[in-house]
């Protein structure tokens, strides 16, 4: 693991993928903002490091809510992305991620079955507890990993993955993450985070066949710090 001079944290690099540790903050792909994303920068580190003249391939598999932190996968190669997006489809790459929030859920271990509905114009997701129209079904597994004074560590896998979907089902269960305003936090993080962290992923790289597994190490923060 490496950090560049355009402060990107490089987890995993080979000639097909390229795997990085997302700051809070940052967006991945460009949209309306206007501010430079993280594909670009990650472009900019694969010419400069690879002396690569012309434009550079780059795939973005998959995203992270902005204020969220954690690995994000980028492919290097149209064989890879093609693979990889057939992975995700199929559900076969395990993602777990780490969220501190505020009031313990009742049980320790347990599975959360909603159904969620995005909504464009405000960029939120409603919680169902049945079908209805519009709505896609979401699960979650979550644990209580660790109990710290006001907040608690949960270690969270999950099965579907809908839009704001961790951040949306534990505000349901009356649990929202720590700084999620737009999920019934009281109040926000001083830098605009919010307490969600993409923490490990496993899978069969799409080219060489190979276990890949990745831990991204948590944002340097206090109440993260609190959780190792």
């Amino acid at each position: 693991m490496h950090s560049t001079k355009n402060n990107l944290e490089v987890l995993f690099e080979d000639n097909h993928l390229l795997i990085v540790n997302k700051k809070s903050g940052d967006i991945v792909q460009g949209d309306k903002t206007g501010d430079k994303p993280l594909s670009e920068v990650v472009k900019e580190y694969i010419k400069e490091k690879y002396n690569k003249p012309g434009d550079v391939f780059l795939g973005v598999v998959h995203r992270l809510d902005r204020p969220t932190s954690g690995i994000i996968i980028f492919a290097r190669t149209s064989k890879a992305l093609e693979r990889l997006n057939k992975m995700l489809r199929d559900r076969v790459i395990s993602k777990t991620y780490w969220a501190i929030i505020k009031n313990n859920p009742k049980k320790v271990k347990d599975t959360l079955i909603h159904f969620l509905k995005k909504n464009p114009k405000n960029n939120k997701s409603t919680v169902f507890t049945k079908k209805t129209e519009g709505s896609k079904k979401a699960i979650l597994h979550f644990t209580i990993k660790k109990k710290l004074d006001n907040y608690s560590l949960l270690e969270i896998d999950l099965e579907t993955g809908r839009h704001h979907q961790i951040r949306a089902q534990l505000s349901f269960i009356g649990s929202p993450i720590k700084g999620d305003l737009k999920y019934g936090a009281s109040r926000s993080n001083k830098d605009g985070s919010i307490h969600l962290h993409a923490r490990t992923i496993n899978f069969t790289h799409p080219v060489s066949k190979k276990t890949i597994t990745i831990i991204a190490p948590i944002p340097n923060e206090v109440i993260w710090n609190a959780c190792k």
